[in-house]
C-alpha cells in the first residue's frame, strides 16, 4: 500500500512511519517541521516541506499520485497552550483537518486514520475510560480534536470516507532498534524531561499538582509505547475497509506522575531532584484507557507494557543522542534526493516550501 503520512517527521508519526514501511509499505511525509525532524525519518521517504493551511500544496501532492489512506498527525497538541491561545488551536487544528478530509474525498481518497486524544473526556467518571464513555473535552486542544471526528463522522455519512479516530493516550519510549526517539523543541513530556534531570541535564524537575484526589497527590496516566501505538494505526488500518472505527488506545494501566519518576531513578541509577509546582489548567487528575475494544476486534495488544521497559527505551535514545536529533547526520546532509516534488508546474511560491530551508 501507498500512504501519506501528514506530521509523519514528529514523535509519533515517525514511529508510524517506521511500522508501514517495516510492513511493506511506500510512504510520503508532508510535514511543516515545526515540531518535527527530517532525521526522524529514513533517508529515503519523500518529505514535503508545507503547511496544511498550502491548500495549492496539499491538493498538487494528492493529485500527483495515488494513496491508498492518509494518515493525519499534524497538529498543535499542547493542553496547557491551547488554555493559554485557545483561538489558534481551534483554528488551525479543526480548519487544516477540515481542508485536509475534504480534499482526499475529492481525490478519492477512501481511507483516513486520524490521530485523536484522550483530551476529548475531559474529567471522566469512571476510569478506565471506554469508547462510549461522555465526550466532554477540557481543553481547547480536546475540542478540537472533537470537531475533527465530527467531520469525519459526516465524511463517511455522505462521502463514503471510512476512516478510524484513535484516541490516545500518554505515548511514551523510543522506538527499540534506536532508528527515532521524543526530541520536542521545547521537552514538555515527563517521563524525557525526568531522564534529563537524572542525566543532569536541568536542575530540577517540575510537578505539576500535587494536591489531586490520587493515592500520592499526583497525575495518574496511562503510558503506552509509541511502537505499539504505532502498530495500533496497521491493525486498524484493516479494519476500516469496510467501515468506520473508535479506539482507545493505551495500556488500561495508570502511573502517577511519582510512579514515573521513580521508574525512572531505578532505570538510570540516578536520584531526581524534583519539587511540586502548581497545577497546569486542563489536567484531570486520572486518565487511564479502556482499550478493549482494539484488542477484541483487531487482536492487538501492547508488547511493551511494564514503565520501566518503556523508561528503558527512551533512556537508550537519549544516551545514543545527547541533543537529540541535532545528534544525528544534518537533516540536508545526503537527504536532499529524498525530497519530494510533485512532477507537474505548481505556483513557485509553493515550491520553495517544498524545498530545503536554508543552513
Amino acid at each position: 500500500m501507498h500512504y501519506l503520512v501528514t506530521g509523519g517527521a514528529g514523535f509519533v508519526g515517525s514511529h508510524v512511519v517506521l511500522a508501514l514501511r517495516d510492513g511493506g509499505h511506500s510512504v510520503v511525509v508532508f510535514d511543516n517541521l515545526s515540531t518535527g525532524h527530517r532525521a526522524a525519518l529514513p533517508p529515503d521517504v519523500p518529505l514535503v516541506v508545507g503547511d496544511l493551511s498550502d491548500h495549492a500544496l496539499l491538493n498538487a501532492v494528492l493529485e500527483s499520485e495515488r494513496f491508498d489512506a492518509v494518515l493525519h498527525f499534524a497538529a498543535l497538541s499542547l493542553v496547557g497552550d491551547s488554555m493559554r491561545v485557545p483561538f489558534r488551536y481551534l483554528r488551525d487544528n479543526y480548519l487544516n483537518s477540515l481542508q485536509l478530509v475534504e480534499l482526499c474525498i475529492q481525490h478519492s481518497v477512501r481511507r483516513f486514520v486520524f490521530s485523536s486524544t484522550a483530551a476529548l473526556f475531559g474529567t471522566p467518571e469512571q476510569q478506565p475510560i471506554m469508547e462510549n464513555a461522555t465526550v466532554n473535552p477540557g481543553s481547547p486542544y480536546g475540542e478540537s480534536k472533537f470537531m475533527i471526528e465530527r467531520v469525519l463522522h459526516w465524511a463517511e455519512k455522505i462521502h463514503g470516507m471510512h476512516s478510524a479516530c484513535l484516541r490516545y493516550f500518554n505515548a511514551a519510549g523510543s522506538d527499540p532498534a534506536g532508528r527515532a526517539g521524543e526530541d520536542h523543541r521545547p521537552e514538555t513530556h515527563l517521563i524525557p524531561l525526568a531522564i534529563d534531570t537524572a542525566l543532569g541535564r536541568r536542575p530540577r524537575l517540575s510537578i505539576f499538582g500535587s494536591d489531586y484526589p490520587t493515592t500520592d497527590g499526583t497525575c495518574v496516566r496511562d503510558y503506552i509505547h509509541v511502537t505499539d501505538l504505532a502498530n495500533a494505526h496497521l491493525a486498524a488500518l484493516e479494519q476500516i475497509e469496510t467501515r468506520s472505527v473508535t479506539y482507545n488506545v493505551g495500556n488500561t494501566t495508570g502511573f502517577s506522575n511519582l510512579d514515573v519518576i521513580r521508574a525512572v531513578e531505578r532505570v538510570t541509577g540516578q536520584q531526581i531532584d524534583w519539587h511540586p509546582a502548581d497545577r497546569r489548567a486542563g489536567d484531570p487528575a486520572i486518565l487511564i484507557a479502556g482499550s478493549q475494544q482494539l484488542r477484541a476486534e483487531t487482536g492487538w495488544t501492547p508488547r511493551i507494557a511494564a514503565l520501566d521497559d518503556i523508561v528503558e527505551t527512551a533512556y537508550r535514545w537519549r544516551l545514543a543522542h545527547p541533543q537529540g536529533y541535532d545528534s544525528a547526520p544534518s537533516a540536508r546532509d545526503g537527504h536532499e534526493e529524498a525530497l519530494y516534488l510533485p512532477p507537474f508546474p505548481i505556483p513557485a511560491a509553493t515550491q520553495a516550501a517544498c524545498r530545503p530551508a536554508p543552513p
